[in-house]
């Protein structure tokens, strides 16, 4: 299978905004609150730009390439991940998202571990991160019920760069005027306990109580923004270890020069374009690259270059 550069599929919300567009269009849309630019998630796949496979689901490709494009290190018939750019406008719920075993009992699809990469953000900006102290269940619930929850909430600055991991369990949400980029498991499944009183077609969008009480960590969470690994200067570039999970394994690389990697037979690499442009290469030809875009690099695939001024999240498993 040869390397796709994708289209994401894009999502409005009433939170979202203005910024995704200048990247992907959607002139027909309000808003685009999100754009998921690696997905084989039923509720909004990438779809091939070009080439052979242009116009089929990421998803399609891969089963008529077989499980191998994925790798050996995945041990699943769904695809793993899902990557998206999200643009809030305004502030999005405060939610949790379930672990594996409670989301295949209770939603028959993967829990949902999360990572944050701060792409740009107002003044002030703020996640919500878990929780201030320790509560019990009867209290956490108590919370969302008397509409105190925000005194009981972590409430994190942010800027350009920062960077969070959120496991499966932690309360979270982001606030007004952030615009990043998420690597997560590939789910859906969100516990909305607190919308800002808000209305969507005239009435108040759905909460989920009762699973986020069963689901939610009530103790406080370590918002540390830094990345786990550490930084390595290499000839053209740097390398980040943002995150290092079960789930996905995250490098940042800011390149100016040439990048070098490989997709060996363990994993396929996605690379996602967060800033810049460049070009992509690997034996069987060259993808130009820019900003926004998104590459699905089969397992096997072998040694590949990025040349260029770029900055890109590499993802795998």
């Amino acid at each position: 299978m040869k390397t796709v550069k994708l289209t994401p599929a894009l999502k409005s919300t009433l939170w979202g905004g203005q910024r995704l567009k200048a990247l992907y269009g959607g002139a027909d849309m309000e808003n685009i609150a999100e754009s998921w630019v690696l997905s084989c998630h039923q509720a909004g796949p990438s779809v091939v730009t070009c080439g052979e496979y242009a116009g089929k689901t990421l998803d399609a490709v891969i089963r008529e390439n077989g499980k191998a494009a994925l790798g050996a290190h995945c041990k699943t018939e769904a695809f793993p991940v899902l990557i998206k750019f999200i643009d809030a406008a305004d502030k999005l719920s405060v939610q949790v998202h379930p672990d594996d075993t409670y989301a295949r009992v209770h939603e028959n699809e993967f829990g949902k571990t999360e990572c944050w990469y701060i792409l740009d953000c107002d003044p002030g900006a703020e996640l919500i991160f878990g929780m201030e102290k320790t509560l019990t269940k009867a209290q956490f619930r108590a919370c969302i019920e008397e509409q105190t929850l925000l005194d009981a909430v972590r409430h994190v600055k942010v800027k350009k760069g920062d960077f969070a991991f959120i496991p499966a369990g932690t309360l979270h949400a982001i606030g007004k005027g952030i615009l990043l980029a998420e690597v997560q498991q590939s789910s859906d499944t969100t516990y909305r306990v607190y919308d800002y009183g808000r209305l969507q077609n005239g009435k108040p969008r759905q909460l989920h109580i009762k699973k986020a009480v069963d689901v939610t960590d009530l103790t406080p969470s370590d918002p540390s923004l830094t990345p786990c690994g550490e930084t390595t200067v290499l000839d053209g570039y740097t390398k980040t270890l943002l995150a290092d999970c079960p789930y996905f394994t995250l490098y940042k690389a800011d390149v100016n020069g040439t990048y070098t990697d490989a997709a060996d037979a363990d994993s396929f690499v996605s690379v996602v374009v967060t800033d810049g442009s460049g070009v992509y290469t690997d034996a069987d030809g060259s993808l130009a690259l820019q900003k926004g875009d998104s590459l699905f690099i089969p397992a096997g695939k072998g040694d590949f270059t990025i040349t260029g001024a770029v900055e890109i999240l590499r993802t795998s498993i």
